[in-house]
C-alpha cells in the first residue's frame, strides 16, 4: 500500500471508471441527457472525465458553483435555482448574457415576485442576451417550485412576455420527497406527470423559446424519471436531462440502497398520469451491471481498551455522518497475513476524529490495524478533503481528485 498519512479517503479509480461508463449506457439507452451535479465532487477532473463521457453540461446549486464551473470551462451550465442576488443577478448578466458569451447557462424562476426582481434587475443592467430560464415546480413541503400547475402556467407566461427573459423548459426534483412504502416516493409520479402537462401546455401556446428543456432527477429515482420524462412521453421534441451526481461514486450507504442500479437493480413501471397507476411493466433500459461503491476510508485502530469495543482513528472530520454512520468492509491483511475477520462488525458512534466499534471478541485486533470502511452520502465525503488519492486494486496512487469546496 502506497496511502500514507492514516486516516485516508481514497477513491478507487476502477469504479470511478465504471460508474461514468453505465450512467453513460444508461442515459443512451433511456433517450435521456445529463447534466450531472457537480456540487457532489466540484473537480475539474471529474468534470471533464464526465462531459468527456457524453454529459450535456454540468449542474450547480449556488452562484459561487457556478463561477467554478466557468472556471472549468464548462460549456453549458444548468443553475438548479433561483436566481435572486443581486450580485449573482449582475454576474450572471456580465459571464453568460453578452455578446461575446459562448457558454450557455439556464436558471429557475418559482414565483411572480422571483420573476419581477430578475426583470427589473436586467432592466437595469441591460444585457445584449435575455436570460434563459426554467419555471420550476415543487410540492407542499419542499424546497423551492410554485406549488401548483395554475401558479406555474402563470410564471410561464409572464416570461414568454418578458422582454429580459425567455422560457426555456420545466424543472422539477423528486428526491426529497417523502417515501412511504413504495420503491418511489408516493408523490413522485405526480410531480412528473404535472411537468410533462406544464411542457405540453407550454409547447401548446408557443411559449417555449427553442427546443424545451424537461429537467429532475437526484441519484435515487433517476429511472422513474427517465420513465416519466424520457421522449417516448412526448410528441413534439424535448431535452430530457437528469441532474444526478451522486452516481459518479455511490456509496455503501443510501444509494446503496435506493439508486436503480445499486444493490437491488429494479425494473420501472411506466406510471400514468396525476395517480401514478402502474402501465404494463416497462424496463427503461437493458443495462444490467450495477454501480461500485469508489469512497474507501482506510484508519487505524487506535485501542482495543474493551473485550467488544475497538477505538478506531477517524471521526465525523474525516467521514460524513449525516445520512449513516460508515460501516466496515474489511482489513488490509499484512503481506503474507490471514485477513482479519470482521464480520459483524459495527460503528456505533463517533466523535470528531475518534470511532467505537462494537466487535465479536477479537485477541488478534492489535493498534495499528488498518481497517477498511464504506460511507454514505458522497457529497459529505468529498466536503471534508482538500485532496483525495485515486488508487488502483493494491491501493497504489495512480492520481489526486482535488474538490474546489
Amino acid at each position: 500500500m502506497t496511502v500514507d498519512d492514516l486516516p485516508r479517503m481514497v477513491l478507487h479509480e476502477s469504479a470511478i471508471a465504471h460508474n461514468i461508463a453505465l450512467m453513460s449506457e444508461f442515459c443512451a439507452q433511456a433517450g435521456v441527457l445529463l447534466a450531472p451535479h457537480a456540487k457532489t465532487h466540484l473537480s475539474k477532473d471529474l468534470c471533464d472525465r464526465q462531459l468527456a463521457a457524453g454529459a450535456w453540461g454540468l449542474t450547480a446549486a449556488t452562484t459561487s458553483q457556478v463561477r467554478t464551473l466557468v472556471e472549468f470551462g464548462s460549456p453549458r451550465i444548468l443553475h438548479a435555482n433561483v436566481l435572486v442576488d443581486a450580485l449573482a443577478i449582475r454576474f450572471a448578466a456580465s459571464t453568460f448574457l453578452g455578446t461575446d458569451s459562448s457558454t450557455e447557462y439556464l436558471c429557475y424562476v418559482d414565483s411572480l415576485a422571483g420573476l419581477d426582481l430578475l426583470e427589473h434587475a436586467l432592466e437595469l443592467l441591460s444585457p445584449a442576451k435575455k436570460l434563459r430560464v426554467l419555471v420550476e415546480l415543487g410540492y407542499p413541503g419542499g424546497r423551492t417550485g410554485a406549488r401548483s400547475e395554475s401558479d406555474a402556467r402563470r410564471i410561464g407566461h409572464e416570461v414568454a412576455a418578458s422582454s429580459r427573459l425567455e422560457l426555456a423548459g420545466i424543472a422539477g426534483y423528486e428526491g426529497l420527497m417523502p417515501r412511504g412504502e413504495g420503491v418511489f416516493p408516493d408523490a413522485a409520479p405526480a410531480l412528473l406527470a404535472g411537468i410533462r402537462c406544464l411542457a405540453t401546455y407550454f409547447h401548446t401556446e408557443g411559449l417555449f423559446a427553442g427546443t424545451p428543456v424537461v429537467t429532475a432527477g437526484g441519484s435515487s429515482y433517476f429511472d422513474l424519471v427517465a420513465a416519466e420524462l424520457g421522449p417516448q412521453n412526448f410528441d413534439f421534441e424535448v431535452l430530457p436531462v437528469l441532474r444526478s451526481g451522486c452516481y459518479l461514486t455511490h456509496d455503501h450507504g443510501v444509494y446503496a440502497r435506493t439508486s436503480p442500479l445499486g444493490d437491488s437493480p429494479r425494473e420501472v413501471a411506466r406510471l400514468a398520469g396525476t395517480a401514478g397507476t402502474p402501465t404494463a411493466p416497462t424496463t427503461v433500459t437493458e443495462v444490467a451491471a450495477a454501480f461500485e461503491p469508489a469512497f474507501e476510508l482506510l484508519a487505524s485502530v487506535l485501542s482495543a481498551p474493551e473485550p467488544e469495543l475497538v477505538i478506531v482513528g477517524f471521526g465525523r472530520r474525516e467521514a460524513p455522518t449525516d445520512d449513516h454512520l460508515p460501516v466496515v468492509l474489511g482489513a488490509l491483511a499484512p503481506d503474507g497475513g490471514v485477513p482479519l475477520d470482521t464480520e459483524g462488525w459495527t460503528v456505533t458512534a463517533v466523535n470528531d476524529h475518534h470511532a467505537y466499534l462494537r466487535v465479536q471478541p477479537e485477541p488478534s485486533v492489535l493498534p495499528g490495524t488498518v481497517l477498511r470502511f464504506g460511507i454514505s452520502h458522497p457529497c459529505g465525503a468529498f466536503d471534508r478533503w482538500r485532496s483525495i488519492p485515486l488508487v488502483d486494486a493494491r491501493y497504489g496512487v495512480v492520481g489526486q481528485i482535488t474538490p474546489a469546496l
